[in-house]
């Protein structure tokens, strides 16, 4: 199946190309934190010949509860990402939450993420696509993949043809997630790279009442099927240690777990794209 692909920096996703990995943190907590887990995932993914784009988030606004930890802001962010980028010559994706936020990160990131929950918001949309920039959409909780097209189409308008999606589950009753395997062929079709979410899709969204809840045990599983299917990329968040993790700890995978989890994905990968696409 043809597929657009996306070049970042000398990164190329493309559904029928190596994996690629998009990770980070949740959110950014603290300069140190940030510097030390983007660091050491630089160093896995060498020693994995992988390529990876570093994650992040100056802000997280749709938390449980008023009191949740939502970051350190916009401004500091920024400078830590601008002095992270050029010591550790990564490449950088920012999420926004509103439209004039693109231009703002635009000097500093390589890819503008929307978040899923923002992903109909057209105005949002064609902010982002007037950039330029590569655009990964997270595919909304409440949407199925066949929609996937209104929101790609909207992208197209600006001109900018340099979309990637994003599955991440789909709402399964109260507080829970499922992934439709099914999503990664039907969002194939529209001729983009996809991307599988592999942490937020086991989350248990409002599942502590006041925070949201996950199950890290199933973060594996559900890769190496998504993986099998021939995607472009892994999107996952770690942390240095998850249960003191201020945003998403339940279900971000724990930093020593990384390299093996890469590893095997790769190797999942090989096979799949070498048969020409899902096994």
């Amino acid at each position: 199946m043809k597929s657009n692909e996306v070049k970042v920096n000398g990164i190329t996703f493309s559904n029928t190309l190596p994996l690629k990995y998009i990770c980070g943190t949740c959110v950014i907590e603290s300069k140190e934190n940030y510097t030390k887990t983007i660091s050491a995932l630089k160093k896995i993914m060498e020693s994995q010949d992988s390529q990876f784009i570093a994650k992040a988030s100056f802000d997280k606004a749709n938390r449980s509860s008023i009191n949740s930890f939502r970051g350190i802001g916009f401004d500091e962010s920024m400078e830590i990402l601008k002095e992270l980028k050029e010591k550790l010559k990564v490449s950088i994706l920012i999420d926004i939450h509103l439209p004039e936020q693109a231009q703002k990160v635009r000097e500093v990131c390589d890819i503008i993420q929307i978040p899923a929950f923002l992903c109909r918001q057209t105005d949002l949309l064609l902010a982002a696509g007037e950039t330029q920039k590569a655009i990964n959409v997270k595919k909304g909780q409440f949407i199925s993949p066949y929609e996937v097209e209104n929101i790609i189409k909207k992208i197209e308008s600006t001109g900018n043809k340099r979309i990637m999606i994003t599955e991440r589950g789909t709402t399964f009753g109260y507080n829970n997630l499922v992934v439709d395997m099914r999503s990664f062929e039907i969002i194939k079709k529209f001729g983009y790279p996809v991307i599988f979410d592999a942490t937020h899709s086991v989350q248990r969204p409002g599942g502590l009442g006041t925070s949201t809840a996950g199950d890290r045990e199933f973060v594996f599983p559900l890769s190496k099927s998504a993986v099998a299917q021939g995607i472009a990329g892994i999107f996952f968040e770690t942390h240095i240690n998850p249960e003191k993790a201020l945003s998403d700890g339940p279900n971000s995978l724990k930093l020593k777990d990384v390299k093996k989890f890469v590893s095997a994905l790769n190797s999942i990968d090989r096979i799949a794209k070498k048969i020409g696409g899902s096994l």
